[in-house]
Formats: C-alpha cells, sequence, structure tokens
C-alpha cells in the first residue's frame, strides 16, 4: 500500500496516535516519513489525471449506487454465495474510526484449518474447520505496520516496516530517532502450540520489510528462504550497522536498490539470517546498480511512474524456477533456480503503470499478470473518468523467459469518489484448462475473471459493498482475495474476514466448480505459488467437456457421446465394474483423440486432446 498525498496520511492516523490504553499505535510523523516520497508521486500522478477519458460504465450494473456504511453498507453479488462474515475482534479496530491506519486487517496465509490475518497491529489466527462458520482461535497484539503473513510447518513469518515496531512485539511504540528496542524486518514464530505462539527469531533489515516472500528450495528441505521487499525509510548507520540511505553515485553500498535474501534452517530457525542482498535491479552491461527506470512519465499522456530501487512484492515460483517481481517502475522475471542467488533475466515498462505492486503466474507458467497501484490504495481509482488501463491488471505472456504485452483488466464498475479502489493482491481459483483469478480491488470488491485469452479477459463472478461513509473517502475494503480448498476467503481492511463460494453460470459449469474443489493444500502462501494438480476424476473430465461445449470446440453429437458414457461409466465404478468402466473410458478416449486428429477436423484440437488425456487417466485409475 502506497499513500496518496501528505493530508490524507494526516487524517487517517491523527487518531491512531492518543487511543486511550493503546500507547501509540500509530505514529503520523512515522508513517509520513516512511512513505513521503511515495505520497508526493501519487499525488502528481493521480490528480493530474482526474478527467482522464474512460471507457463507458454500464449503468445498469448493480454495484453502481450501493448504500454506503461501516456495518450495514449496500451489497452485490454475481455468481457467488457469501458464506460467512465475521468482524475484526476487539483490540484490532479503533471503534472511533474504522478506517484508521493502525488497525487495518492486510494479507493472508493458511495453514490446515487455519487462516492467519495479517494487521498493522498483529495477527489474526481463525479457525476455518467449517468454512462457513469461522471461528477466532488467537488474537496476537503485535504492532508494526502491514503485518504480511506466511506459514511453514510451524513456523509463522510476519513482516514490521514502521518506526514504531518493537523488538517485543509491545504496542508502546519506540520515541527515540535511534534505539535498541527498535524492530524493522521480519519476525518468526514457533507456532506448534497454535495458542502460545513463541517468537524464535527477529531478523532486522534496513528498511524494514513491506511485504515478504516465503521460497522453499525443491533441492533442500531443511531450509527456506525470505525474499524481503523493503520500500520504507531507511534507518540510520547508529541504529542497524551498515544502513545507507545516499544515492548509488555517492555510496555503492546504499541500502537502496536491492532485496534482502534470509535463510531459515527450519530446525534451527532461531539462526535465521540475511546471507544475500542481491542487486537485481543493476545494469548487466555497466554494472550500475539503478540499471532500470529512474522515475518519471513516459511522455505526454502517460504515467508518472516511481523509480526502480524496490520491490513492492516478489511472487516465486519454484517449480518452474521463475520468480515474478513487482518492482515499482518495473516487472522483472528472476530465475530462482539457486533461490539464495536470484538473477534478473527479463524486464518490462509499462507507461500505463505509476506502481508495479503484485504479480500472479497462470498454472503453466506462459502468462504472468502484473498489478499497478496506482493512487497507493488510499484513494478512488475506479471512477468513470479514470482510464481503464491505470490501476489495473496488465497480462503479459510469457515465453522463451521473455514478457511481452498481451492486454488488462480493470472491474468494469464505476465507484465513487468515497471509495478507495485499485488493483490489488488475488490468486489462481484452480479450474482445470482455464487461467481464472479471484481479486481484491480494496472498496472496488472481489472480481472474479478468466484471462485465458490474455487479449480479451471476462469477468464471471464479483462481490462488493458500498462505502464506508457516504460523505468523505475512509480506508476500507479487500486487501487480498485468496482461493483456498474449495473457498475464497477475502480480508476485508475495515470490515472483517469474507467467505465465498462460487455458484455455476453461463460462465462456469458446476463441474468445473467441482474440479477445483479437488485440489486441496495443507498450507498456502499466495506469493509462494505452487503447481496445480488435478486428480483423474469423473469431475475434471466433465470439466473439459462443459469448455469444450460452451465454445463450440465439440461436435454436438460428439460432446452427447461423452457425456453419455461417463454416466454409464460412473455408474459401473459404483457397481464396482471398474474394467468395464475403464474400458468405456478408453473406447471414448480414442474417439475423442481422432477428431482432433483428423485432418479439418472440428473445433478445439488442444481442448480436444486434454478431454481425452483426462479419460485415459481416469480409466488407468479404475484398472
Amino acid at each position: 500500500m502506497l499513500p496518496r498525498a501528505v493530508p490524507i496520511l494526516a487524517r487517517f492516523t491523527m487518531k491512531a496516535e492518543t487511543m486511550p490504553g493503546r500507547g501509540p499505535v500509530l505514529s503520523t510523523a512515522d508513517l509520513l516519513r516512511s512513505l513521503l516520497l511515495f505520497a508526493l508521486l501519487i499525488t502528481a500522478a493521480g490528480e493530474a489525471v482526474a478527467q482522464a477519458p474512460a471507457s463507458a460504465p454500464n449503468p445498469a450494473d448493480p454495484r453502481v449506487g450501493l448504500k454506503a456504511g461501516w456495518k450495514d453498507p449496500g451489497e452485490a453479488i454475481l455468481n457467488l454465495e457469501h458464506v460467512a462474515h465475521v468482524p475484526r475482534p476487539e483490540g484490532f479496530y479503533d471503534p472511533s474510526d474504522p478506517g484508521n491506519f493502525g488497525f487495518m486487517n492486510s494479507d493472508l496465509a493458511f495453514k490446515d484449518d487455519f487462516v492467519f490475518v495479517g494487521n498493522f497491529s498483529g495477527v489474526q489466527v481463525w479457525d476455518i474447520s467449517d468454512a462457513t462458520n469461522p471461528k477466532l482461535r488467537l488474537a496476537l497484539v503485535c504492532p508494526g505496520g502491514q503485518g504480511d503473513v506466511s506459514v511453514h510447518g510451524n513456523l509463522l513469518f510476519m513482516s514490521v516496516e514502521e518506526m514504531r515496531g518493537r523488538l517485543d512485539c509491545g504496542s508502546e511504540g519506540v520515541i527515540d530517532t535511534v534505539s535498541a528496542e527498535r524492530f524493522r524486518g521480519v519476525r518468526i514464530f514457533d507456532i506448534s502450540d497454535i495458542d502460545h505462539p513463541k517468537q524464535v527469531a527477529a531478523v532486522q533489515t534496513c528498511r524494514g520489510s513491506h511485504t515478504h516472500t516465503l521460497v522453499p528450495d525443491p533441492n533442500d528441505d531443511e531450509h527456506v528462504y525470505i525474499y524481503v521487499s523493503g520500500t520504507s525509510q531507511v534507518r540510520p548507520d547508529a541504529e542497524l550497522e551498515g544502513c545507507s540511505a545516499l544515492p548509488p553515485d555517492v555510496d555503492p553500498q546504499t541500502s537502496l536498490f536491492r532485496i534482502e535474501v534470509i535463510k531459515v534452517p527450519l530446525a534451527a530457525p532461531h539462526q535465521a539470517r540475511i546471507v544475500n542482498m542481491p542487486r537485481i535491479f543493476a545494469d548487466p552491461a555497466t554494472g550500475n546498480i539503478a540499471g532500470l527506470w529512474a522515475g518519471g512519465d513516459h511522455g505526454e499522456g502517460t504515467q508518472q511512474t516511481y523509480v526502480t530501487n524496490q520491490c513492492h512484492d516478489i511472487t516465486v515460483y519454484p517449480e518452474i524456477g521463475l520468480a515474478a517481481g513487482a518492482c515499482s517502475g518495473n516487472g522483472i522475471l528472476l530465475d530462482i533456480s539457486d533461490p539464495e542467488n536470484p538473477k534478473r533475466i527479463d524486464e518490462v515498462i509499462d507507461p500505463n503503470f505509476a506502481y508495479w505492486h503484485s504479480a500472479t503466474f497462470s498454472n503453466d507458467g506462459t502468462k504472468v499478470l502484473f498489478s499497478d497501484e496506482w493512487g497507493g490504495g488510499v484513494a478512488p481509482r475506479c471512477r468513470e473518468t479514470d482510464r481503464p488501463e491505470w490501476g489495473a491488471d496488465a497480462i503479459f505472456t510469457l515465453e522463451d523467459r521473455k514478457l511481452r504485452h498481451a492486454g488488462y483488466y480493470k472491474i468494469p464498475a464505476p465507484q465513487t469518489d468515497e471509495e478507495n479502489c485499485v488493483a490489488h493482491n488475488g490468486s489462481l481459483i484452480p479450474v482445470p484448462g482455464r487461467d481464472i483469478m479471484v481479486q481484491a480491488w480494496y472498496q472496488g470488491g472481489i472480481s472474479v475473471f478468466d484471462f485465458t485469452d490474455p487479449e480479451n479477459p471476462v469477468e464471471i463472478a464479483y462481490f462488493d459493498r458500498g462505502p464506508m461513509d457516504a460523505s468523505r473517502l475512509t480506508m476500507g475494503g479487500y486487501w487480498s482475495a485468496y482461493w483456498y480448498n474449495g473457498y475464497i476467503y477475502a480480508s476485508e481492511i475495515g470490515r472483517g474476514l469474507d467467505v465465498f463460494a462460487l455458484t455455476p453460470s453461463e460462465h462456469l459449469s458446476q463441474a468445473e466448480i467441482d474440479a477445483a474443489k479437488l485440489v486441496r493444500f495443507d498450507e498456502a502462501n499466495l506469493q509462494n505459488q505452487t503447481k496445480l494438480v488435478w486428480p483423474a476424476s469423473f469431475e475434471v473430465a466433465r470439466a473439459y467437456l462443459d469448455q469444450l461445449k460452451r465454445t463450440n470446440g465439440i461436435r454436438p453429437d460428439l460432446a452427447t457421446r461423452v457425456d453419455t458414457e461417463l454416466q454409464r461409466a460412473q455408474r459401473l465404478a459404483a457397481e464396482t465394474r471398474k474394467e468395464a468402466a475403464a474400458d468405456r473410458l478408453t473406447g471414448m478416449a480414442e474417439q475423442v483423440e481422432d477428431d482432433a486428429r483428423a485432418p479439418g477436423q472440428y473445433g478445439d484440437e488442444d481442448g480436444l486432446l486434454r478431454l481425452a488425456s483426462s479419460l485415459q487417466d481416469l480409466a488407468a485409475t479404475l484398472r
């Protein structure tokens, strides 16, 4: 999150300084110092285009004109079921100011039947063994800003950025400019006893940790790595030796223009330490560590884009050895085959982007979606007058480890001046054969969209609430929206945690939803993407068949035969006549493959081959 302007930040943080019984929860001066450069940039970029041309809104969209309110707003929903809502617990909100920066819900992580909800004041752990009725298991007060979380085994990692962060998790803050009590970096907790977490390590960094990424090594199960993205001010050398805020031409060892890599021994997490500070923005020809975008606009009618001296988020995909970095002024591609030593292999610029914020790979690794946090998350950037390519997602294809721009996606329903709105955090939904994503848009709600065709992404579901306040912009909306084991979990900054289920529509069949539910995880940190793999099943085969029928990619008579044979095979399997069921599926697979391979074949060859393969796989499991 980046601030839009100094006056807005002052308004949001004033009350946080004087909350009774809580001490200096969030210092106005602290936050302003940390993010002033961002504020100036976003102000210049955003206000200059308040009347920029935009695509025509849809006045019939139910999201337009929703009633405002913190606890009783109007709601609009399409192709989703809202199965649960729980508000922020005591100690994690300011009842006098629901938009108080010091208590905002932030990112999510998952382990077993728990969802970990980060918060600027600490972390909440909710039991989701019954997703329709989440129960608060733990509320850990540990202020420090952002509170991004990841979980691995019995370890919980938390980002700490603000100057108020303390080594002991105390809420009284830190007053001195230089202090041995201050903590800014990544905390590590032992959560083997989920009700009594113990901090076992606190790795200090020069700029703190705005976000972090958990990076497993496929070749080493005894360690994990943490990529630290620091975006705040550099602390003085007197507080942490080696820190420098000087430009690289003055100090080649500057703390700018780098990330930190922390190595964590899983058997001894207290020994976690920084093992590398790679200069991933360097010019390979000259060695200049400030080798990417220098800041500024890209010409008339383009965005003011922040200088690339940091990453906001890095998404890793260890199974393909790549990471995508959303790095302020650039999107970058990293080779992480050696996770301790990430190497940049490509970079892109988009004149429509103000601040590269986050990234998501398609499951097959052939696409990368980057988001632009124009306005820093605190500004209304989804209005009728806002350009649809600004504050949006940019979708790139990836071939031979090179990125090529293909298209954009932005929510189609215009929001109001009272709603902070821009692209934010999301994840893939595991529908086989398609690239479908759920994404948070702050007070623009959540949106589910298909980007299988990267040039023509299509929205297929949404949920939205009215503004937090009808008369002024009050911070709120969704920080993250992620799929986990059959449900969508969404972290709402001001209102709490929401849970959704997909419902069938003309865009998504019940079989596709059922197939997605077959993909299960023991834990999930969505900036660490893992390859989605579907078990051989009748649901997956039907999902592929439904997709072919939807796009006219299969002859109607063949589609009818496949559907009939699937029903017969499933009945035979239920009667324990598995060999007979397998024979029918194998025969049907051969017919589908013949259609795919026939000269002048009818329909979608790739889709037909996926269906044939799924039928063969299902037959093999029955034999």
